[in-house]
């Protein structure tokens, strides 16, 4: 046993979260018994969020090639060409657990991390989005954890001189005990400057750059590959405490290196750190690590080799420098007030070596450590199918622009400009649609190009069927994208779900996958990257399965991009797509009447698909004047939104006879999209939609500063944003 390490037990095998067969496989794997420090590597590596161990067979289903894909999963960030020698580098990842115990830290380093899985690839980070999920809003945390959360996804990507462009929030009971804090960056490279993890050539020097190392963070990884318990606020101390200042340095100081041509390998330390940083770029490159650990800079005395393996400590990067290059490489980091230290070399003995004072603290087979890893085919329940609620057997229990008050504020529904407004979305110039909107859209240097970009799921769908919930999940991303012009070309996903081990949770988990799958495949929208968040339980209650969907699309010409505000009076709205009337887990049935039942809308990819294109077609043709694609809260919501978004009102047509008319002005079927259009274009739509087999219909004509409706008393378009916009704002302001 190596000095003053602590004797390996059953329970000090179970406190680094291996199970005990886990634990016998290492064991056979090295031929020993480990020492602590390895016992903490192989936690860190083994663990679920590091190794996918119970989602890799699923995620292996799902499409990630396309020829515009240059980098698929398995890198930092995902990378697509976007012409003009550019590429786009993306992903998206979850700080849940760590949100939950402290807000500001846990979201904070959530876009820190993110933001460095993006430039270190040698994409300079354009943009951030989130998505957000918190408690019932009448639970006694989810204020704090609200005002928390945002102040730290704001105080960060605003110091560190990125804006945050879009997102989503949603609040529900089941994550009263386990908040989903997703993050997603959009970066920009040139196609031919792209860097990778893999380590080549031998004897080449292993070097630590950014911060200094401390004790923040141990265990975090760990943390997020269990379930809460009564214990949660003690995990405290694995939580990351980050500097978005010294991220910006550290961003300005890899850029540069890399325009000089010093790196060779590249590896953000994550999760988990040094330990597996190093290890995944010696394993990429079938190549061996040895680490002098004693040479790693730390702002703790006495650090142990145990402590600096598994630290989480922020703004730190890993690399393998070309050896002619490592003066230039460290004069740059110098100029930029960063650590520059060289900790270890290359080499071809495959194994992962870890000296401390010239002690072996650590000697294990590097390939194996991940390749070993176990991977599990876990036990799952298929989902029970819901049956469909007829819309005739759903009451209406007050007047259509009643019902449409109450859902514009309700929690769901309402504003979020709240949220926005505390992030800067506007700095560096680019941003041309700002949140609010479909997706945001962010110019490409000078232009003529932009980038559209979104996050979308709809957890009360998953719930409901996670394979219907799945493919809407992709299909309202495609929509989004869509609706502001731009071509869908590739998704991000943060797939977070409750414990594993638990069959109909696993169940929910794989019926999610072959929605994404089939849907991604029948869109020609592949998976590029993406993030799995499991264990999201407290005390044994689950999260909504929410597979989070990160969009990006690409616009040729930016000045064909439109948004969903009316733009003058007197232009005809037009329903493009099928309406029946679904009331089945739609918003009307929850926030009305306070029932989640029945079956979630089906989704027609190929209807999506043709409806999309000709959406598009139309945007590219110049017809549309505003376009909104239809989601949460159906028909009427949009138009609602529309009208505020413009201050214009709207004089609409009466529901058809044979849908009753709350099903047709609230139900949420899919496939759909809400266009006004100039009156004396509206024969070329209606001869290119006929054409194209594409239903359409006139819902009414834009004009005044109400919304009208036969058989309603109309509504002022100001009395509508009052309401819209209120409910956050107010919720906010009420006493913890």
């Amino acid at each position: 046993m190596i000095r003053n390490e602590p004797k390996i037990t059953r329970e000090l095998v179970a406190e680094h979260g291996l199970k005990p067969d886990e634990y016998e496989r290492f064991r056979a794997l090295i031929g020993r018994d480990p020492s602590f420090t390895e016992l903490g590597i192989v936690s860190a590596m083994w663990n679920e969020h590091c190794s996918y161990k119970s989602s890799r067979v699923h995620l292996r289903t799902l499409p990630t090639k396309a020829p515009w894909v240059i980098q698929g999963p398995g890198e930092n960030a995902g990378v697509i060409d976007i012409g003009d020698g550019l590429a786009c580098v993306f992903k998206m990842e979850s700080h849940n657990h760590p949100s939950f115990i402290e807000p500001y830290q846990g979201a904070a380093t959530g876009v820190g991390g993110i933001l460095r899985d993006v430039f270190t690839m040698g994409a300079r980070p354009i943009a951030c989005l989130n998505a957000l999920r918190f408690g019932s809003p009448d639970h006694p945390k989810t204020r704090q954890l609200v005002a928390g959360v945002v102040a730290g996804i704001g105080g960060y990507g605003n110091s560190f001189g990125v804006p945050t462009v879009g997102g989503s929030v949603g609040f529900h009971s089941r994550y009263d005990g386990n908040i989903l804090v997703n993050a997603m960056a959009v970066g920009i490279a040139e196609t031919d400057k792209i860097f990778y993890a893999k380590a080549t050539g031998v004897g080449r020097p292993v070097v630590y750059l950014g911060s200094k190392t401390g004790r923040d963070g141990i265990h975090g990884a760990t943390m997020a590959s269990a379930e809460f318990g009564e214990d949660s606020e003690e995990k405290r101390p694995t939580v990351q405490v980050g500097d978005p200042f010294s991220e910006k340095l550290l961003l300005e100081a890899s850029l540069e290196i890399m325009r000089k041509g010093c790196v060779i390998a590249i590896q953000d330390m994550g999760a988990a750190g040094l330990t597996c940083s190093a290890v995944e770029m010696g394993a990429k490159g079938d190549l061996g690590i040895t680490l002098d650990i004693e040479r790693v800079p730390t702002r703790e005395e006495g650090m142990s080799a145990y402590e600096m393996m598994l630290s989480e400590s922020q703004e730190r990067m890993l690399m393998v420098l070309k050896p002619e290059k490592e003066k230039e490489a460290e004069e740059i980091f110098r100029k930029w007030g960063l650590d520059f230290a060289i900790v270890g070399e290359t080499t071809d003995t495959k194994r992962f070596i870890v000296r401390h004072n010239s002690d072996v603290m650590a000697d294990l087979p590097i390939k194996e450590l991940g390749d070993e890893a176990p991977e599990y085919e876990r036990p799952y329940a298929e989902p029970k199918k819901l049956p469909v609620l007829e819309a005739a057997s759903v009451p209406c229990p007050a007047p259509i622009f009643r019902i449409l008050e109450q859902l514009i504020g309700s929690p769901d529904l309402s504003s979020k400009r709240w949220v926005w407004e505390q992030y800067d979305h506007l700095i560096l110039g680019n941003t041309l649609q700002r949140p609010g909107g479909d997706a945001a859209v962010v110019r490409v240097g000078e232009g003529p190009k932009a980038l559209a970009m979104t996050t979308d799921v709809t957890p009360r769908y998953c719930e409901a069927d996670p394979y219907q919930g799945g493919k809407q999940a992709v299909a309202e991303a495609w929509r989004n994208l869509t609706a502001v012009g731009a071509r869908p070309l590739a998704v991000t996903d943060n797939l977070n779900f409750g414990n594993p081990e638990r069959p109909e949770i696993m169940g929910q988990f794989v019926w999610c996958v072959r929605g994404i799958g089939e849907a991604c495949k029948a869109l020609d929208f592949p998976v590029v990257s993406g993030n799995v968040s499991l264990y999201n339980e407290t005390n044994g209650r689950g999260i909504l399965p929410t597979p989070t969907i990160g969009g990006v699309g690409l616009l040729d010409d930016l000045a064909k991009s439109v948004n969903l505000s009316f733009k003058r009076e007197g232009e005809v709205i037009l329903l493009i797509g099928k309406t029946t009337g679904w009331l089945g887990q739609s918003a009307y049935l929850a926030t009305i009447l306070g029932r989640e039942e029945g079956a979630p809308p089906p989704v027609d990819l190929a209807l999506e698909k043709r409806t999309g294109d000709f959406v598009r077609s139309q945007i590219g043709e110049g017809l549309l004047t505003a376009v909104h694609d239809l989601s949460d809260g159906g028909l009427l919501v949009a138009i609602a939104e529309m009208a505020m978004a413009s201050g214009i009102g709207a004089k609409l047509d009466a529901a058809p006879s044979d849908i009753p008319a709350h099903a047709f002005w609230f139900g949420e079927d899919q496939a759909r999209y809400v266009v006004t259009i100039d009156a004396v274009d509206l024969p070329k739509i209606e001869t290119a939609a006929a054409k194209a087999g594409i239903p359409l219909a006139r819902l009414g004509i834009t004009g005044g500063t109400e919304l009208t409706l036969p058989g309603e008393n109309p509504i002022l378009v100001s009395t509508l944003q009052a309401t819209h916009e209120g409910w956050l704002p107010n919720y906010m302001k009420q006493p913890a």
